[in-house]
């Protein structure tokens, strides 16, 4: 973060300086955990379930912070107060960015892809540019102004994820950190349960494209409907990704290898090149060709972002990671989190591994959360794709995700083929006793549903 004073700080935020010089400078990290906390560094006090901030102002005072935010005063300790913590953070990286104005601002959303995206996005814009981007899905009020303080004079790039669970979300963060170039990846069935609909969903994704700054970009899916209908939310200059053909970052020709990777020809004008990505699933071919538009918006040339995405590989872990185990057995862990969409796209790149080494497949699959009214429908769907895609054999864990099983049941003449257990460590024991060498098991499901435990488990397992 760039040097600020506490006076500057408390301005910005609208809070009260207490056992603290105006003149003290902030000038190291930003953060909420007091483990973190560095000589210099900022502590953000923010009240828990279990814990309250305010409790550890004094170790972190102890330790060299330079001051803490709090919503009252802490004895012997420096603090700026306020009335609320995590908004006055949010207003605080919004005053550092403006301080920035070579900072270009890459602002990202939708309803899938947002992580392994904004990955991509990083590493093809990095060498061109001192660049800051969120660890794993840091994307929210917290998260978000936290990977915009990480940015100072040096930063060229801020690749800025952001979630929506209710509209004005996106809006929110646009303020904090206003995209120049800003990218809606598509519009699904994640949180359809908070937003009731597709078409509110698409209402709160186009915040993003409302939000880019004059003389910027907005970057749509030209095969995503809703998406692209955003294009009359801006007046900036719009670039188009996909495999239609008119859109100006295209697709064509894609195939799989026996890895699940896609290749393709990528299309930028009159620039073709093939591409070989080494991330696993086709769903991928989307979010790259989205950060191959970012990358030619902030200046890479065709030939620069071809090489970038060649190269490119996965980052974030528990996202179609793959895992070769030493008995023969190869571990899909994609349990970071999951909805309808992503849940077919993990099922289809299981079914591609499978095919491509004659090996029996597995998919255990659990919960897809916030889905409201259309879950046990969107359950089924899975249940009854998986039986269609002649995955070998399926197990429901949790009763959240027993319509997975149901549906498969009904699909089709499947017997033992697909099997439903309550708990994780009942499907761990079934997989014991049945896995062999060659098996291919995918392990998915939203993140509240804890597989990646299991996907864990199973990995462990072979260290022991």
């Amino acid at each position: 973060m760039i040097g600020v004073s506490c006076g500057q700080i408390a301005a910005a935020v609208g809070g009260e300086l207490a056992g603290v010089e105006p003149a003290a400078v902030v000038d190291a990290a930003v953060v909420r955990d007091s483990r973190e906390i560095v000589p210099g560094g900022l502590f953000v006090a923010l009240p828990g379930e279990h814990v309250d901030g305010h409790d550890f102002v004094p170790a972190v005072t102890a330790a060299g912070a330079t001051v803490s935010l709090t919503t009252r005063p802490v004895d012997g300790c420096p603090c700026i107060v306020v009335a609320d913590t995590q908004a006055a953070l949010g207003e605080l990286a919004r005053f550092v960015v403006a301080q920035l104005p070579d900072l270009t601002v890459i602002g990202l959303t939708g309803s899938q892809g947002k992580t392994s995206t904004k990955d991509l996005i990083a590493q093809l814009v990095r060498p061109y540019g001192a660049t800051v981007a969120p660890e794993g899905s840091f994307n929210n009020e917290l998260g978000h102004p936290l990977t915009a303080l990480q940015a100072d004079r040096e930063t060229r790039f801020l690749v800025a994820e952001m979630g929506a669970r209710n509209r004005g979300d996106v809006a929110y963060l646009c303020r904090i950190t206003p995209p120049k170039v800003g990218l809606v990846l598509n519009v699904g069935h994640s949180h359809i349960g908070k937003f009731g609909s597709q078409d509110a969903i698409a209402q709160a994704k186009g915040e993003m494209i409302e939000n880019v700054r004059p003389g910027g970009t907005a970057i749509l899916n030209a095969d995503d409907p809703r998406v692209v209908a955003m294009a009359s939310r801006t007046e900036q200059r719009i670039l188009t990704f996909g495999e239609a053909a008119g859109a100006d970052v295209r697709a064509s020709d894609l195939a799989l290898d026996a890895e699940g990777r896609p290749s393709f020809t990528l299309h930028v004008g009159e620039f073709s090149s093939r591409i070989q990505l080494q991330l696993i699933g086709e769903h991928h071919v989307a979010n790259a060709l989205a950060a191959a538009a970012v990358a030619l918006a902030v200046g890479l040339t065709p030939e620069q972002l071809a090489d970038g995405l060649n190269s490119a590989g996965r980052i974030s872990q528990a996202r179609m990671e793959l895992i070769e185990r030493s008995d023969g057995v190869t571990v899909i862990n994609d349990a970071y989190n999951a909805n309808p969409e992503s849940m077919r796209a993990a099922l289809k790149a299981l079914i591609a591994i499978g095919r491509a080494r004659e090996a029996r497949t597995w998919a255990v699959l659990g919960e897809m959360l916030e889905l409201g009214d259309t879950s046990s429908e969107e359950h089924d769907a899975v249940g009854r794709l998986a039986v269609r895609l002649d995955v070998n054999r399926l197990i429901a864990v949790g009763e959240g995700a027993k319509p997975i099983h149901l549906g498969a049941s009904l699909e089709g003449s499947w017997g033992n083929e697909s099997a439903y257990v309550p708990t994780i460590d009942e499907a761990l024991e079934l997989l014991r006793k049945e896995l062999r060498s060659g098996d291919v098991v995918l392990v998915k499901s939203s993140k509240a549903a804890r597989l990646r435990s299991l996907a864990d488990a199973l990995v462990e397992e072979d260290a022991q």
